[in-house]
């Protein structure tokens, strides 16, 4: 996966999920269906220092994947938030990725007014960078 293209109202919704909390990972997945239709399921973060770290709350993911399920949606993405740091994956998100068939996408609240948000693959161990294109109409 070279590139991928999200709407801008996923993209808006997933950077007020981040700003909503700003001293804090957030996190979440997203579901997509065969149409392209994706669907955004934040998920409380049960981490024991959420301010630096995400564990996404069990019974919340296992909810979120069964929501997907009876909406005909496939996993797309897993996402988080760097509350002071830059959106790369750190060791800690290499050591637990655990969906090499899903996006990853970082949100950086550590810039100057203007949030980043980046996307990776998991492939050979590794995270791979993705270009992300906004698509306006979506």
């Amino acid at each position: 996966m070279a590139e991928v293209t999200l709407p801008r109202p996923l993209i808006t919704r997933l950077l007020a999920h981040a700003q909503g909390s700003p001293e804090l990972e957030v996190c979440g997945l997203i579901g997509a269906n065969a149409q392209g239709a994706f669907h955004l399921y934040p998920i409380a973060n049960a981490a024991a220092e959420p301010e630096r770290l995400f564990t996404m709350a069990p019974q919340a993911q296992i909810d979120a994947l069964r929501t997907m399920r009876e909406r005909g949606e496939q996993l797309f993405a897993i996402y988080h938030s760097h509350p002071h740091a830059p959106a790369t994956p750190s060791a800690t998100d290499l050591r637990e990725a655990a969906y090499p068939e899903a996006l990853y996408l970082i949100v950086s609240l550590d810039t100057a007014g203007v949030l980043e948000l980046r996307a990776y693959q998991l492939t050979e161990g590794q995270f791979v960078a993705v270009a992300l294109q906004l698509d306006e109409e979506g």
